[in-house]
């Protein structure tokens, strides 16, 4: 499995950084890619340098995109015509597409919510209709993953593992992750 995770000005960190770290332990192949070149800055200042800059990628050769939220980085991401491409392609060819926190409406403006259930942090609700609206901390619905907020990106990234890789090696990392001391 290989995971595209997209970088824009903004992102949340918590969720970022949760989302590399437990699918890296799990030994998913994550590729972090910067919406420019060079380090991306985070909702709270801190600066990340991804992988790869976004035009140096083959969409092709991934199995799943996780978008992580925080403001403005999920506007960036909506605004950007390549990930909402990539998002589309995806989409068509049955991958896996996650998105935490505000990204969900990155979703929504790549017009690929029709007919599914998400949900998103309680500031978005407004953009989702009430019949694709879950106030769940983590929703699935066939390949589409979303959860809420930053305090659930634990679970979520948790989630994607199990999906992705397995409930055993799932169980590993919630072992490994919420050791008891």
């Amino acid at each position: 499995m290989k995971v595209l995770v997209p970088l824009a000005d903004g992102f949340e960190e918590i969720e970022f950084c949760t989302i590399v770290d437990i699918l890296r332990r799990c030994e998913i192949d994550v590729v972090t890619v910067g919406l420019k070149a060079g380090p991306i800055k985070g909702s709270h200042m801190i600066k990340i340098i991804p992988d790869v800059y976004f035009d140096e990628i083959n969409p092709d050769d991934f199995d799943a995109i996780a978008i992580p939220g925080g403001y403005p980085g999920f506007v960036n991401l909506r605004e950007d015509e390549r990930v909402l491409k990539i998002i589309r392609e995806m989409d068509k060819k049955k991958k896996y597409i996650a998105a935490i926190c505000g990204a969900p409406s990155v979703l929504i403006r790549a017009g690929i919510m029709e007919g599914r259930k998400a949900t998103v942090h309680p500031a978005g609700i407004s953009e989702f209709s009430s019949d694709q609206y879950v106030d769940e901390r983590v929703v699935v619905d066939g390949k589409l993953i979303t959860s809420k907020a930053p305090g659930t990106a634990m679970e979520f990234a948790v989630k994607l593992v199990e999906i992705l890789a397995g409930r055993g090696r799932a169980n590993k990392v919630k072992e490994e992750v919420f050791a008891k001391f």
